[in-house]
């Protein structure tokens, strides 16, 4: 029993660590060119898409993670219908939408 539970443990370490590996990826593959591995949004790319900073803790009181789940899923469009975020249904699992919504609430400061 003592062996099952220790596996157990080893397997669910290993799991997170795969998970939070996964989800930087993701987030440098797929986020930082505008948002920035910090968050700032104060890319070249994030400028030119006036992308706001995941840092401001009253821009994130601004949104829920459902609204921001269906944003990275979607994509988002301006007012006008400019694409100003694509969307990432196509490339990303539900689960790994959640993992960088989940990334995202770490930049609040």
């Amino acid at each position: 029993m003592r062996k099952l539970t220790a596996l157990l443990s080893v397997l669910t370490f290993s799991t997170a660590f795969v998970v939070a590996a996964d989800v930087k990826e993701n987030w440098s593959k797929h986020c930082a060119s505008c948002h920035g591995k910090d968050g700032k949004g104060q890319t070249k790319a994030g400028k030119m898409a006036d992308t706001r900073d995941l840092t401001d803790a009253a821009y994130q009181a601004s949104f829920t993670d459902d609204e921001a789940f269906k944003q990275i899923k979607e994509g988002l469009k301006d007012k006008a219908g400019k694409e100003r975020m694509k969307p990432f249904a196509d490339k990303l699992s539900d689960d790994e939408i959640k993992a960088l919504v989940a990334l995202a609430r770490t930049f609040k400061k």
